[in-house]
C-alpha cells in the first residue's frame, strides 16, 4: 500500500495540500518511462481510488473533472488515470495558490491597519452564536447523516464559531455554510428544514451586515437567497 492510515487520516486536516502530495506520489518515476508496467498500473489505481474518495466525500472541493473508465489495458488505464490525476493536481495547485494569496493579504491587511471590515452589532453576533449552537445540536442528534459527513459539518461549524468576531475582514465562511445547508437539504429532504431555516436566518444577518458595509441601498435583497415561489 502506498498510503499509511496516518497519512489518510491527516487528509482531513488539509485535503488540498494532501491531494497535491498524492499526485506527486503518483508521478514518481513515471515521467522517465516510455511505457507503463503492472507496478505503475497498481500505483495509479490506488492513487485514483484515494483521490476519488476525497472528491466524493466533499473533503476536496474541486470543480467538474473529466470522467474516465478503466478497461484492464495497462497502457490505456495508466494514460486515463494520469490525465485524471493531472487535472486534480492542477485544480489543487490553483486552490492552494488562492488560499496562500488570501492568507498573505489578510496578514498584510492586519499589519497595515487596513480600515475596511465587516462589523456585526452585538445583538446580531449573539444571535448568530445562538443559531450556530442550535445547528450543531441538530446535526449532532441527526440519525440520517453519515458519520463522516456529520463530523465534517461539526468541524466547519466549530471553525466558523471560533472565528466569529464583531469585526471581520471577510464573510466567506458564512457563505460557505449556505453550500453546506444545500448538501444537507439534498440528503435529508424535508427533515433538513430546521437546519436550513437557521442557516437562512444567519444568511439574512450576514447579508445585512455585508450590504451595510458595502453601502448598498437599504432593503437590497440577497440574490442567491430570494424565494421566488
Amino acid at each position: 500500500m502506498l498510503f499509511t492510515d496516518e497519512f489518510i487520516d491527516s487528509l482531513k486536516d488539509d485535503p488540498i495540500k494532501g491531494a497535491i502530495k498524492i499526485c506527486e506520489i503518483a508521478f514518481q518515476d513515471l515521467n522517465a518511462k516510455s511505457s507503463r508496467n503492472s507496478s505503475d498500473h497498481e500505483r495509479l489505481i490506488e492513487v485514483c481510488a484515494l483521490l476519488t474518495e476525497l472528491i466524493e466525500s466533499e473533503l476536496l472541493p474541486v470543480g467538474e473533472l473529466p470522467k474516465f473508465s478503466l478497461n484492464g489495458n495497462v497502457q490505456q488505464d495508466c494514460s486515463n488515470i494520469i490525465d485524471f490525476v493531472t487535472n486534480v493536481r492542477d485544480e489543487c495547485k490553483l486552490m492552494f495558490s488562492q488560499l496562500e494569496l488570501q492568507s498573505k493579504r489578510s496578514r498584510f491587511k492586519a499589519a497595515l491597519g487596513t480600515p475596511f471590515c465587516y462589523e456585526f452589532s452585538q445583538g446580531d453576533m449573539n444571535r448568530v452564536q445562538l443559531l450556530v449552537n442550535q445547528i450543531r445540536d441538530l446535526i449532532s442528534s441527526s440519525e440520517n447523516l453519515e458519520a463522516d459527513h456529520q463530523r465534517r459539518l461539526l468541524m466547519r461549524l466549530e471553525k466558523l464559531q471560533s472565528e466569529l468576531h464583531k469585526r471581520m475582514a471577510d464573510l466567506d465562511r458564512f457563505w460557505g455554510l449556505i453550500g453546506d445547508a444545500g448538501v444537507v437539504l439534498g440528503k435529508l429532504g424535508t427533515d433538513a428544514k430546521p437546519v436550513v431555516d437557521r442557516v437562512k436566518e444567519i444568511a439574512d444577518i450576514v447579508w445585512q451586515t455585508q450590504s451595510r458595509a458595502e453601502e448598498l441601498p437599504s432593503g437590497t435583497n440577497p440574490p442567491l437567497l430570494e424565494n421566488n415561489s
